[in-house]
């Protein structure tokens, strides 16, 4: 049976918090991946919904979002989860896992989302009558902007001929 660590981390105030699931309720995230939005009662977590944004396996190694599969691969890494350079510009081929949840998976990162208000209570407000308001024009430019423009227009136009 799959049993997990969940790290569960909450932005609005810094804090995070640990549990464990295993059984039918660990069961139900084989299969999911990084930045899959799920809801917390389903996992007996707390009511919300969470983002899963990691996880690592029973050695260490860490989940990235742009590997497919569940699978531990060798891959180039510049900068990210599994790999801090030390110099500017340094890479390495480090072994990391997949984006999907497996049985091998050890610990499992979620971020708390903010409901939204159309989330929480969807409300129909009436709209207000609007009434018909004629056009409003642009202003007409004045005799001192327009003849600005015929002396730009002049400088403009006038073209240098070059010596032979």
């Amino acid at each position: 049976m799959a049993k997990f660590k969940l790290i569960i981390s909450d932005p609005s105030t810094g804090k995070s918090s640990a549990s464990e699931i295993e059984g039918a309720r660990a069961q139900a995230l084989v299969g999911r991946s990084l930045g899959e939005t799920i809801d917390g009662s389903a996992l007996g977590i707390g009511q919300g919904k969470f983002l899963i944004s990691g996880g690592c396996d029973k050695n260490g190694i860490p989940m990235r979002a742009d590997v497919h599969g569940g699978v531990k691969k060798y891959i180039v890494l510049s900068s990210g989860p599994g790999f801090n350079p030390t110099r500017h510009g340094e890479r390495r081929r480090k072994l990391v896992r997949g984006k999907i949840i497996t049985e091998e998976t050890y610990q499992i990162n979620f971020t708390a989302k903010k409901a939204t208000e159309a989330e929480q209570k969807p409300r129909v407000e009436p709209k207000p009558a609007v009434e018909a308001k004629p056009p409003i024009e642009a202003p007409k430019p004045t005799k001192e902007k327009a003849a600005e423009r015929t002396h730009a227009k002049k400088g403009a136009k006038k073209v240098t001929k070059k010596a032979k």
